[in-house]
């Protein structure tokens, strides 16, 4: 990649890639009073994503709950018994390859990405089942791996490994797969089932062809740009950084570009369970760092529906903000998405891509996130898929409090 030192007229005009994301409100701001044409954004979005009918489904989202400072064996444990509560596993025949999307965006530890012991629980578990392969793999973040056709930067299977995921896979018995070790040409076009606010196809890798179904295990945490990042979220991660760039520069659609990703039909086809270990919550700042929120009960939980994943995600995300986070925690700077998540995007679209298009990149409003029916990336996927559904809680060993079980289902009613 080319140099970092400075203005290069291309791709980078901010000097340390690692500083950008703790400097980028004040350069924003900056850039924004020098009154450089274009700088505001080539257009406003106000995000107005109606709220969707209630679909007469009911979705079950099994749930445990653990206590802080549990061991990694409890854990392990958690992971199986919230798996095999959540589905039959009807959908694995004997010798299907199974892919596990983990969350590893940055290489900063759980639950900045995935939990480790997701990752070796559920591949052990897939094994037993009767899979005859399981892989594990993602792409970082453009901030950490950045790749095109004849230029890379960065390494996921660095990161995978300093978070603990490339262990954690191998020493279970899965292969790890690094989407930008198989080449730029590894990706293909995918279509959406519905219309989507997207150009075209998303560039997606074409392992999604090979394997016979994906298990998603997604983290819990707060977004400076998104608001949230849950399932839905995760799947920027499959998104070659061409399809990236158009999701951040086009902006206006930025919440629906999220949840549209999910409706690929490669992805509607093969997505079979969405678990999260979220004994820990990131619960301000995100997606790479912020408060980390450790409280007295944890959580594992699981579903078939992605949909119904995130929002009982939401509400243990807001949970944890509202009682397991200190109130210092949610300054300007510590909690950025309440402000100039816009601005914040534009600065990232150039930073990594350029000043073209940077000064071509779009605006966005913030919406303040107060439950499933004002989250934009889940109303959008909700109204992808029929509407939201009601939500039938298991709890799985007797042990989940009330006040915790009634809150999450106040915030996911529709």
């Amino acid at each position: 990649m080319k140099s970092m030192n400075g203005f290069d007229g291309n791709r980078h005009f901010c000097p340390g890639r690692r500083r950008f994301l703790k400097t980028a409100g004040i350069a924003g701001a900056g850039l924004v009073g020098m009154g450089i044409p274009g700088c505001s954004g080539k257009k406003v979005q106000a995000t107005m994503i109606a709220v969707p009918v209630h679909s007469g489904k009911i979705e079950r989202i099994s749930i445990q709950a653990l206590p802080r400072g549990a061991g990694d064996l409890e854990i392990l444990e958690a992971v199986r018994r919230v798996a095999e509560a959540s589905t039959d596993f009807s959908w694995l025949s004997k010798g299907d390859t199974v892919f596990i999307k983990t969350v590893a965006n940055s290489p900063n530890p759980y639950p900045a990405t995935t939990s480790p012991l997701a990752i070796r629980g559920m591949t052990l578990l897939l094994l037993e089942k009767g899979a005859g392969k399981v892989l594990v793999g993602d792409k970082s973040g453009v901030m950490t791996v950045y790749h095109e056709k004849d230029d890379q930067d960065g390494s996921t299977r660095e990161v995978m490994t300093t978070v603990g995921h490339h262990a954690a896979a191998v020493d279970s018995g899965a292969s790890v797969h690094y989407f930008e070790e198989e080449g730029y040409d590894a990706y293909s076009g995918f279509s959406t089932v519905s219309k989507s606010h997207w150009k075209g196809e998303l560039i997606l890798p074409n392992i999604l062809n090979d394997v016979d179904h994906v298990v998603l295990l997604p983290r819990v945490s707060r977004h400076m740009l998104a608001g949230t990042t849950l399932g839905l979220k995760a799947a920027v991660g499959w998104l070659r950084d061409d399809s990236r760039l158009e999701m951040h520069r086009d902006a206006g659609s930025f919440f629906e570009k999220i949840a549209e990703i999910n409706d690929t039909v490669v992805l509607r086809q093969k997505l079979r369970l969405t678990l999260s270990v979220a004994t820990k919550v990131l619960s301000t700042k995100g997606p790479d760092e912020g408060y980390v929120a450790e409280p007295e009960n944890g959580l594992v939980f699981a579903s078939e529906s992605l949909l119904a994943h995130d929002m009982a995600a939401l509400g243990w995300l807001m949970w944890n903000r509202e009682f397991a986070t200190p109130e210092g925690e949610f300054s300007w700077s510590g909690d950025p998405y309440t402000g100039i998540p816009s601005t914040l995007n534009r600065g990232f679209v150039g930073y990594i891509w350029g000043i073209r298009h940077w000064y071509n990149s779009e605006s966005y409003d913030p919406v303040t996130i107060t439950s499933v029916m004002t989250d934009p990336v889940i109303c959008r996927a909700a109204d992808l898929w029929g509407g939201f559904p009601s939500l039938e809680f298991e709890d799985v060993t007797g042990k989940l409090p009330d006040d915790i079980k009634d809150y999450l289902s106040r915030k996911a009613v529709v």
